[in-house]
């Protein structure tokens, strides 16, 4: 049976880091901190409980965690609609779901905001499940987040059940320590290299070019006769 496909959403089905990046920077800004939107941006992709202390340190953590998680989500919420799909995203579902496999969406992001998204995308209907942050203890990189998604399809453990493809460091270090191979895109705003040092077996400039070379990646190497 061919490997489910694990999605990310943010960064590499939905054009929404950047608009991550600027909420993130705005809270800390409503505490008084003050960091260079480069170094929120290379934290994106990683869950919110775990942001702020690889950002600023446990300290800030400590005093300001809370506060910065509560101010961010209303701010990202306002930039929400301005969040465009990456192009070739449900072209590249559907390309994956002729070829048999299962496809199931697996984010850190909140419920809400992956609803925004199933139907943004006009996904819904379309993928075998989803998940989100809140069904998970712990959000990437740990591997919670993938083991969910195959469990959601009642999938085998192991590096046959699965291949995550996904745009940020975060997304590959999450597939790497969950035991399955991962795809990088750059539609999120990562180098290829990063990607790769992650674990990404593969990188692709665009999801219109991973879906034009699936033969080429872990996902096309079980592709069924036709």
């Amino acid at each position: 049976m061919p490997p489910v496909a694990i999605l990310d959403i943010d960064g590499t089905l939905a054009d929404s880091n950047y608009q991550h990046t600027i909420a993130w920077y705005r809270a800390l800004r409503q505490q008084g901190l003050t960091y260079p939107l480069w170094q929120i941006h290379r934290r994106i992709g990683m869950g919110g409980e775990k942001l702020i202390a690889d950002l600023a340190g446990e300290d800030v953590e400590r005093e300001h965690g809370d506060a910065v998680r509560a101010a961010e989500k209303p701010l990202y919420l306002e930039l929400i609609l301005e969040v465009a799909p990456i192009p070739g995203a449900r072209d590249l579902v559907e390309e994956l779901k002729d070829r048999g496999h299962r496809v199931v969406l697996a984010s850190s992001a909140k419920s809400d905001e992956v609803d925004h998204f199933l139907d943004l995308l006009g996904l819904r209907e379309i993928v075998d499940g989803w998940t989100t942050g809140d069904d998970v203890e712990e959000t990437k990189p740990a591997p919670d987040p993938i083991e969910a998604a195959l469990a959601s399809v009642d999938a085998a453990d192991g590096r046959s059940a699965g291949v995550l493809v996904g745009d940020s460091i975060w997304d590959c270090e999450s597939a790497r320590r969950a035991g399955i191979e991962s795809i990088g895109v750059l539609t999120g705003g990562f180098a290829a290299e990063r990607l790769r040092e992650a674990g990404a077996a593969c990188v692709f400039e665009s999801l219109v070019d991973l879906r034009t070379r699936l033969d080429e990646t872990p996902l096309g190497r079980s592709r069924p006769a036709r």
